[in-house]
């Protein structure tokens, strides 16, 4: 290569590193990184609230097809309707496949564990997928990990025994064994969701929308078949638009937002990691459930271990 080619070379790498610098803002990332924290937080009493008034199926396909239209909202306001168009037969059959997992499959776990379990035990569970997102990339990603990423799992798994059993040791006392199956299960939907998203190109709107197109068509289906659903209270209804809006559909782009405007992923993505402490404050404040010992025990055990996780190395090749 001649000295003008590698000019020119150097000369555009440099330049494109100024842009991406340019399109970097840390205070906006932490704003929008703090709503999208705030939001989560509430979503556990949310559900907990919205299910004294209807059911967890109902809950599923009120909620998904909130979210269909926020979503739907967003696209209409970036004028992104026309990438729509440019997608491939492939891309819309894996979009589409993907959403059986979330929001379907994701959310139909998730919403029968809060309808038998305490908030305080179901929204720490859920954390788990942190710790099982690395387990299974080792054979669906092929990557390989290291001690501290096992030292990682090995302390989530302790906190989980503390939210089943409640802190009592002395022999196996699982308190809605169900409950707490569901909530694991949905752990390993959400970490096997994301881990296939890894794979596409396209932008994350775009499929997330196709995702909760192709999720409210499985919830109709599946509603049309097991359920017959009568008169929904309107307290049914507010939460379930507040969770379309805000904990599936709204507050996911909060975060994209924040991811792109960071300086490292880092910066903000640890702050996520706020949300369950803020979340039991509001189950405490709100629900009036009182938080046991044991439940924020296992919390700290599974947020450590998750912290632990993200440190080895191999784990992040």
């Amino acid at each position: 290569m001649s000295s003008p080619e590698r000019f020119d070379k150097k000369w555009n790498f440099e330049y494109n590193k100024l842009l991406m610098l340019k399109e970097k803002d840390q205070k906006k990332a932490y704003i929008y990184a703090s709503i999208a924290i705030l939001l989560w937080s509430t979503v556990a009493t949310v559900f907990k609230l919205t299910l004294k008034y209807t059911g967890y199926s109902e809950l599923l396909l009120l909620s998904v097809f909130f979210s269909f239209i926020a979503l739907s909202l967003v696209v209409s306001v970036e004028k992104k309707w026309r990438l729509v168009l440019d997608l491939t037969k492939k891309d819309i059959i894996s979009a589409a496949l993907l959403g059986f997992l979330n929001p379907f499959l994701y959310y139909f776990l998730i919403f029968r564990a809060y309808a038998v379990l305490p908030a305080q035990i179901a929204q720490p569970l859920n954390q788990i997928w942190g710790v099982v997102i690395v387990l299974m990339s080792i054979p669906l990603l092929k990557q390989k990990i290291g001690i501290k990423a096992i030292a990682g799992v090995i302390v989530s798994f302790f906190g989980v025994v503390i939210l089943s059993t409640g802190g009592n040791f002395s022999f196996v006392n699982i308190k809605e064994p169900l409950g707490v199956i569901f909530a694991l299960l949905s752990s390993v939907v959400w970490s096997l969701y994301w881990i296939l998203n890894t794979k596409s190109k396209k932008d994350p709107v775009i499929l997330l929308l196709i995702n909760f197109f192709a999720g409210l068509i499985f919830a109709i289906i599946y509603c049309s078949i097991f359920l017959k659903i009568g008169n929904i209270p309107i307290k049914a209804f507010y939460g379930s638009l507040y969770i379309g809006f805000f904990e599936m559909g709204l507050t996911f782009l909060f975060w994209l937002k924040a991811l792109k405007y960071s300086v490292t992923t880092a910066k903000v993505s640890i702050l996520i990691y706020l949300a369950p402490f803020l979340s039991l404050i509001l189950i405490h404040y709100v629900l009036g459930e009182k938080i046991l010992f044991s439940s924020l025990t296992g919390l700290i055990f599974i947020i450590s271990g998750i912290l632990i996780s993200r440190t080895d190395k191999k784990a992040q090749s």
